[in-house]
C-alpha cells in the first residue's frame, strides 16, 4: 500500500514540522491559561465556601447562645422580685422571732440557689454600687451630691445588671454621684 497518497483516514498536513510545532505549543499555552482559570474560580469558590461555612457556624452558635434572652429576662425578673422580698424583711435582730428568722434563711437560701442556677446556665448578675457609671451596663434614675465619691460614682442600685452570656438583658436602675468640684471658669459665688 503506497502511504504518498492520501486516503480519507490519513489526511495530509501541508505544515512543516516547525509549524506543527508552534500550533501544538500554541495550543497547549491556550489550555494551560484555561487549567489556570478554572483553578483561580474553583480556589474563589473554595475560599468563598469557607466563608460561608464560618459564617454559619457562628449565626447558628449565636442563635443557640441568646435564644433563650426573653426567657432569660422573665426570669431575671423573678430573681429581682426574691430579693426584694428578702429586702422587705426587718434587719435581723437578736430578739427577732424564730419564725422572721427562718423566713428569711429560707428566702436567702432559695435566693442563692436560684442565682447559682442561672449562672450556670450564663445568666449574670452584676452590683454596681461604687463602680463608675456605664452607660452600657446601667441606667441613671438620679443623681445625688456626694464630697466622698468622684462624679459618675454609683452610691445606690435600685436593681442589678443582668447579662447573658456578657450581652446585657437587663441594666442596672441607679443612683449616681453627681461631683461637687467647681468647674473651671464658672463663677459660682454670685
Amino acid at each position: 500500500m503506497d502511504t504518498s497518497t492520501p486516503s480519507p483516514e490519513h489526511p495530509t498536513d501541508d505544515r512543516t514540522p516547525d509549524e506543527l510545532m508552534q500550533t501544538a505549543t500554541a495550543r497547549i499555552a491556550e489550555l494551560e491559561a484555561e487549567v489556570q482559570e478554572m483553578r483561580d474560580r474553583w480556589m474563589r469558590s473554595e475560599a468563598e465556601n469557607a466563608n460561608i461555612r464560618a459564617r454559619t457556624k457562628r449565626e447558628v452558635d449565636e442563635t443557640r447562645q441568646y435564644a433563650v434572652q426573653k426567657f432569660a429576662g422573665d426570669v431575671v425578673e423573678a430573681a429581682e422580685n426574691l430579693r426584694r422580698g428578702l429586702d422587705s424583711l426587718p434587719p435581723p435582730s437578736d430578739d427577732e422571732s424564730d419564725i422572721v428568722r427562718r423566713l428569711r434563711e429560707g428566702f436567702a437560701g432559695t435566693e442563692r440557689s436560684f442565682v447559682a442556677l442561672l449562672e450556670r446556665n450564663g445568666i449574670k448578675r452584676q452590683d454596681p454600687v461604687g463602680a463608675m457609671f456605664d452607660p452600657n451596663l446601667h441606667q441613671a434614675m438620679g443623681e445625688e451630691p456626694s464630697d466622698e465619691h468622684p462624679g459618675g460614682t454609683i452610691l445606690k442600685a435600685w436593681t442589678s445588671a443582668w447579662t447573658l452570656n456578657g450581652r446585657l438583658i437587663r441594666p442596672a436602675m441607679v443612683i449616681v454621684a453627681k461631683s461637687n468640684a467647681p468647674v473651671a471658669g464658672v463663677d459660682t459665688t454670685a
